[in-house]
């Protein structure tokens, strides 16, 4: 990326987010994290890590602080047998922002990482300046056929063979290819192979598994957090999504603004599942223009109760 744009030209050097470790709970955690100023958390996708977020960290964090976790069952954190479910995610997401001093953030969730941040905002409301989907899960039925089918009993017998040395290989070379034409279609071909070549060994299969099946079923997703997008009314709000996204429907994004009347939708006509990685400079530009334009959200107890009780 060449950002044209005064505002985000400076950067980091890349060595500044070289993959860190942590323990939580007795797990290894890893996670990126530079810069300084007001924390901003990026939470990834399924079968994605930190580094999906590698195009718009550099810039960040030239004002922020940028952390960015390795979900736990991703990338190089620990891949136990446990729970895989969202509310597990968002109070692993909150106990490393906190181990890591900070109370309160403005979180960014793109796919699996929507409906965690989501459910972040949810449990700890406390906790959120700003909310941030990206091409979210969490915010309707309709979820590629690949997904659904990967809920499936057999998967497990299935995974091993699609995850073979042979295809892995084909699946990195076409990954590959696509990212040195540069067509925006193609990126979803590269992550979604970067992401075909993390389930290599068995746990982080079984992690996949357990984590799809907890928002997933044969019929589609399984969590809808719509009937809840209304807590979201007094927390500055945006939703950014790829018109052509072949994974998660735009729709989703367009129903989620219609809900919240006071969000703010970014279409990115160009891009797919992944518009972060397909105009890194459109996001970057959107995301800061949305930050400096809001206040922080501070939460009133009282006003939350209420809104519980009333539903609206």
């Amino acid at each position: 990326m060449s950002p044209s744009n005064a505002q985000t030209a400076r950067r980091l050097p890349d060595e500044e987010f070289e993959l860190k470790e942590t323990a939580l709970h007795g797990h290894r955690i890893a996670y990126r994290s530079a810069g300084s100023g007001p924390a901003i958390v990026l939470v990834h996708g399924i079968t994605s890590t930190s580094a999906t977020w590698e195009r718009v960290m550099p810039y960040l964090a030239t004002r922020f602080t940028v952390i960015a976790p390795d979900l736990l069952g991703h990338g190089e954190s620990a891949k136990p047998r446990g729970d895989y479910s969202l509310g597990a995610y968002a109070s692993g997401v909150r106990d490393l922002m906190v181990s890591l001093g900070h109370e309160r953030a403005t979180f960014v969730g793109h796919s699996l990482g929507g409906g965690v941040v989501m459910q972040l905002a949810y449990q700890f409301p406390e906790r959120c300046e700003r909310l941030v989907l990206v091409d979210s899960g969490g915010l309707g039925r309709e979820v590629n056929f690949l997904l659904r089918a990967a809920t499936l009993p057999l998967s497990e017998v299935v995974l091993p063979v699609l995850a073979s040395a042979r295809l892995l290989d084909a699946g990195r070379g076409v990954g590959r290819l696509f990212g040195r034409l540069g067509l925006h279609v193609g990126t979803d071909m590269a992550e979604l192979a970067k992401g075909h070549a993390s389930l290599a060994d068995a746990e982080s299969r079984a992690a996949f598994v357990h984590t799809l099946r907890t928002i997933v079923d044969p019929g589609g997703q399984r969590v809808n957090a719509s009937d809840r997008l209304y807590l979201a009314q007094n927390v500055p709000f945006m939703i950014v999504w790829g018109e052509r996204d072949p994974i998660i429907p735009v729709q989703h994004g367009r129903a989620a603004h219609e809900l919240v009347p006071t969000s703010r939708l970014e279409v990115f006509e160009n891009a797919g599942h992944f518009p972060h990685v397909d105009d890194p400079q459109r996001f970057l530009d959107v995301l800061l223009d949305f930050i400096d334009s809001t206040a922080p959200a501070t939460v009133d107890p009282e006003a939350w109760r209420d809104m519980v009780k009333s539903g609206r």
